[in-house]
C-alpha cells in the first residue's frame, strides 16, 4: 500500500522507501547502503563508521551559523517478528503497510516504525531547503535492538554537535529524559537423553495468540508470557499425568516478551484422554487469568510421532520448577517516579532440546544495583538445579537532569504550539542516550516521537495524526536551538 499521501508527505514518503529495504537486525547491509548513498546524493558529508553507524553533516542555514550543533538520532534496524501463517523473509521482503482508521499497521509482521518513523523525519531535515536550522548531523545507528552496538561503539569524538535529539520515544506529547539500564542473562544446563519407553505415545502442545510486545514499554501490562504459561502447564502434566518432556522451543528475541511456545511431550499408553484433559483444565484456567490481556490466547494439544529421545524425568522436572521459579515481569517500581516501572526481567527465550537447556532472559533497571539483585535472584534459580549462568552486554541506565537547557526549550517551545505542557518522563526501555552520553558527557539530550503501540510484535502500529505534529514541534525545536557560546 502507497502511504505517500499521508501527512507530512515530506516524512511518509522516507518512511514509505525504509518499508521497502530490509533491515532485521544484524543483516543491515541494505539499509546501511541506502542511507549512505541518500547523504552522497543530497551533496552531504556522509560516512560510514567502522561499526557501521552512517554520519550525514548538512550545514546551518544562512543567519543559524552561530547555533549550538544538533544531533538526530534515529536507528536503522528492525525487530522482525511475524504472526505463525504469515510467510515472510525479513531479510529479503518489503514490509507491506497497511491503514485501519487512524492507524498504519503492517501486515502480519513488525511496522519498523520503531525507528522508522524518527529515521524518515530526520531524512526530510536532511533533504528540506525550506527549513532553518544551525548544524545537523543525522547518527543513524546499527543494531539497536540487538545490543545497541552501534551506539555502544561509536567513536569518542567523530561528532561535533552539543544537543542530542533521539527520536526513538513512542508517545507524542512527552519529552524523555532518563531510561533503564539493561542486560542479557543466559542459563545453561546440559544433560544425557533418554530413550522413549516402548508403546509410550508422543503429542504436541501449543501456544499461540498471546499479544507480547516491547519487553520494557509493554512489560507493566501484565500480558502474558508464552514461556511461563507453557513451564505452568508442563508442570502440572508432570504432576498428575507423569508425562515425559521431549523439548520446549519459545521466543526468539530477547527484547520481545515472547507470544509464542511450542512443546513436545510423551505419555503411557491409554493416558490420551488424561493428558488432553489436564491440558484443556490449564488452558481455560489460564485464558481466564489472561483474558483482559490477551483474549486471543490459544493453547492446543494433537497427537504428535514419537520423539526419539526424552529428557530424563528427573532433569525434566528440575528445569520446569526453575523456569516457573525465575524472576519475570516487574520486579519493582520507581519510587521517584510514580508510575514508572523501574527494575524487570523478560524470560525472552527458552530451548529445552538435544541434550541442552537455555534459557535467556533481558534485565533492565533505572538503577544498577537493582538489576545486580534480579542478575543475582536468576542465578541462584538456575544454579539450584546445576546450570551455568553467564551475563553480558550491559549497557548503563540515562539519568534525568530536570535543568536540562533543551528540555526547557522543548517544554516552552511544546506549550506555545500546543497550548499545552508536554509531559516529561523516564522510560522503563534501554534507549541509546545512556550510551552515547558516555561517549559525550557534555551532551543534552531528549528523546521524543509520534506515538507508536506494540513495538516488536506484529500489532505494531503508528497513530498517524501524531506523525505531523512530532514533525512540526521537530522542525520549530531546530529553529529555536540556542546560541552556540
Amino acid at each position: 500500500m502507497d502511504i505517500t499521501h499521508l501527512k507530512p508527505e515530506r516524512v511518509w514518503k522516507h518512511f514509505y522507501a525504509l518499508t521497502q529495504i530490509p533491515r532485521p537486525s544484524e543483516k543491515e547491509e541494505k539499509i546501511r547502503a541506502f542511507m549512505a548513498d541518500f547523504g552522497k546524493k543530497l551533496g552531504l558529508e556522509t560516512l560510514v563508521d567502522g561499526v557501521g553507524n552512517v554520519i550525514i553533516r548538512k550545514p546551518a542555514t544562512p543567519g543559524m551559523e552561530n547555533r549550538q550543533g544538533v544531533i538526530l538520532q534515529a536507528h536503522m534496524d528492525m525487530v522482525p517478528q511475524k504472526n505463525n501463517e504469515t510467510v515472510h523473509d525479513f531479510e529479503n521482503d518489503p514490509i507491506i503497510p497497511r491503514v485501519e482508521g487512524e492507524w498504519l499497521y503492517a501486515t502480519g509482521t513488525t511496522l519498523g516504525a520503531d525507528n522508522g518513523i524518527g529515521l524518515a523525519a530526520a531524512m526530510a531535515v536532511l533533504e528540506a531547503d525550506d527549513l532553518v536550522h544551525g548544524p545537523i548531523e543525522l547518527l543513524a545507528t546499527t543494531e539497536e535492538e540487538t545490543g545497541m552496538t552501534g551506539a555502544r561503539d561509536l567513536e569518542p569524538g567523530i561528532l561535533k554537535g552539543d544537543i542530542l535529539l533521539n527520536t526513538d520515544s513512542e508517545d507524542e506529547g512527552e519529552l524523555y529524559v532518563g531510561c533503564a539500564g539493561g542486560e542479557d542473562g543466559s542459563f545453561l544446563l546440559e544433560y544425557q537423553p533418554e530413550q522413549v519407553p516402548a508403546g509410550w505415545e508422543g503429542a504436541h502442545i501449543n501456544i499461540t495468540g498471546l499479544k507480547g510486545g516491547h519487553s520494557g514499554m509493554d512489560i507493566a501490562l501484565g500480558r502474558g508470557n508464552a514461556n511461563k504459561v507453557m513451564v505452568r502447564i508442563l508442570y502440572h502434566l508432570i504432576e498428575t499425568c507423569e508425562i515425559r518432556l521431549a523439548s520446549v522451543v519459545g521466543g526468539d528475541l530477547r527484547n520481545a516478551i515472547p507470544r509464542e511456545c511450542d512443546a513436545v511431550i510423551c505419555y503411557q499408553p491409554g493416558k490420551k484422554e488424561e493428558v488432553e484433559k489436564a491440558v484443556a483444565y490449564m488452558a481455560e484456567t489460564i485464558a481466564n487469568e489472561l483474558k483482559l490481556t490477551d483474549p486471543d490466547l490459544k493453547i492446543s494439544v494433537a497427537p504428535t510421532e514419537k520423539p526419539a529421545e526424552t529428557v530424563p524425568a528427573e532433569t525434566a522436572l528440575k528445569i520446569v520448577r526453575a523456569v516457573y521459579a525465575a524472576p519475570n515481569g516487574v520486579w519493582g517500581m520507581s519510587a521517584s517516579m510514580p508510575g514508572l516501572v523501574e527494575t524487570s526481567s523478560n524470560l525472552a527465550i527458552l530451548e529445552v532440546q538435544e541434550g541442552k537447556m537455555e534459557v535467556h532472559c533481558l534485565l533492565r533497571s533505572m538503577v544498577d544495583t537493582a538489576k545486580i539483585d534480579m542478575g543475582t535472584a536468576l542465578t541462584c534459580c538456575f544454579a539450584n538445579i546445576g546450570a551455568e549462568s553467564s551475563f553480558s552486554g550491559a549497557y548503563p541506565g540515562w539519568q534525568p537532569n530536570m535543568d536540562s537547557p533543551i528540555l526547557r526549550l522543548m517544554q516552552k517551545t511544546y506549550k506555545d504550539m500546543y497550548g499545552k505542557d508536554p509531559e516529561v518522563k523516564a522510560i522503563h526501555a534501554g534507549l541509546e542516550c545512556g550510551i552515547l552520553g558516555g561517549h559525550y558527557p557534555h551532551w543534552d539530550m531528549i528523546s521524543f516521537g509520534p506515538t507508536i503501540r506494540s513495538p516488536h510484535s506484529p500489532d505494531e502500529r503508528c497513530l498517524i495524526s501524531t506523525v505531523q505534529k512530532f514533525w512540526d514541534f521537530m522542525v520549530e525545536t531546530l529553529k529555536n536551538v540556542p546560541i552556540k557560546e
